[in-house]
């Protein structure tokens, strides 16, 4: 038997409401079967930051590596998520409450955006990819592809799949093409943590560029939103949501190499081997069972950070040392008691293996931590090298660059 240690109480902050409190701790007792009760207590919070503008003054105050600089590259923008851009510069970014996809141009080259147009319109499009010079655009249950055309515009978006199962709590896909030219999607979990009924989802499906002959390559991830392969080892590497109401420290997020036939452990098992008590492997199996079946994560992150897009710096314009190192970007927590995330960190490789987490855009949470002005999701590389990352609550995709560029 497993025994953990839980402080108890779920306290509601940003309503001010305490909906429960217990006089004492008491131990965790995690059963490997039904045999015995299972019993746990977990302190669960809710805060969320306020949300204040992007003014002039707050961008100022953001904090970038020396040598670096931040600015927008384009503000009034609704809810941008997921954003790719091609050699050309075209930038394009989804926007699934409005469902659009918008292409973004700096056409004098100021670093500052001259140009938008909508140039799709897809009920909730979310995630994005540029492959054989098309533009893949991917809804709750739809994969579409659509000519780019010389001057960033598309043509008209071609239907190549309907049949993906149903969002649930995370409705939004993500895809990319790997180096074996194969479609990858991600397909989140309808729930925070429960035996799945579609196999499909807490999964990343594999397929071909047509989106036909689709299988499942991993399972096991509640919620993967950024992935990336490294440019040297080619080795897929992700980063996964954890469970809520596990507490302010748990669930970490966890960087996986995401790899053909691995099962993470979701909702069963979490972070290097430890049980979820809500939640009993179906049939005859045992935790400890389950468990040596599970891959574990390389790294662990800060709980509820809730990493999205990852990103691999390919560019030319960023120092050496960047060079195989990738951003991830962190939309920030709510089931904690004081925020965290609401940031952009570098990812530092070593000889093709994850080395450690660095901030590298922070700044976003102000007034002592009781307010924000963006939570950041998307992330993409412009042909100069520059870094884009866009948050959803203001609206602004902002531009990170080196030197005197």
């Amino acid at each position: 038997m497993k025994k953990l240690i839980y402080g108890f109480g779920i306290t509601a902050v940003a309503m001010g409401l305490v909906i429960g409190c217990a006089d004492e701790i008491w131990d965790t007792q995690i059963p490997e079967t039904d045999e015995n009760p299972t019993q746990s207590e977990v302190a669960g919070y809710v805060f969320k930051p306020a949300l204040v503008p992007a003014t002039n003054e707050r961008v100022e105050q953001l904090s970038v590596p020396d040598g670096f600089t931040v600015s927008k590259f384009a503000e009034n923008l609704g809810n941008p998520r997921i954003i790719v851009a091609d050699d050309a510069g075209h930038v394009y970014f989804s926007n699934p409450e409005a469902g659009t996809v918008v292409l973004l141009e700096d056409t004098d080259g100021d670093g500052t955006a001259d140009r938008s147009e909508t140039v799709a319109e897809i009920d909730k499009a979310h995630g994005l990819t540029i492959h054989n010079n098309k533009l893949f655009i991917v809804s709750i249950k739809e994969i579409y592809s659509a000519d780019i055309r010389a001057d960033g515009t598309l043509a008209e978006p071609q239907l190549l799949k309907s049949d993906l199962p149903d969002g649930g709590q995370h409705p939004n896909r993500t895809i990319a093409f790997g180096p074996d030219d194969q479609m990858y999607v991600t397909i989140g979990s309808t729930c925070n943590a429960c035996p799945e009924p579609n196999p499909l989802h807490a999964t990343m499906v594999i397929a071909d560029e047509s989106a036909s002959n689709m299988e499942i390559f991993a399972s096991g991830l509640r919620n993967t939103v950024g992935f990336d392969w490294h440019p040297t080892s080619g080795a897929l590497w992700g980063m996964d949501h954890g469970i809520d109401w596990l507490g302010d420290e748990e669930q970490k997020e966890e960087l996986n190499i995401i790899e053909e036939g691995a099962d993470y452990g979701w909702p069963f098992i979490y972070e290097n081997g430890k049980y979820n008590p809500g939640n009993r492997p179906p049939g005859n199996i045992t935790y400890a069972e389950y468990s040596e079946q599970s891959t574990f994560p390389t790294l662990l992150y800060t709980a509820h950070a809730a990493p999205m897009e990852m990103i691999f710096y390919g560019g030319s314009q960023f120092p050496e040392e960047y060079q195989g190192d990738a951003f991830v970007a962190y939309r920030g927590s709510w089931n904690r008691s004081t925020a965290v995330g609401y940031k952009v960190a570098r990812l530092r490789f070593e000889n093709g293996e994850p080395a450690g987490f660095d901030d590298f855009l922070t700044g976003f949470l102000v007034d002592n931590n009781r307010a924000h002005f963006g939570r950041l999701v998307g992330l993409t590389i412009l042909p100069d090298g520059s870094l884009l990352v866009s948050e959803d609550t203001n609206g602004v995709i902002y531009r990170i660059a080196f030197g005197n560029d």
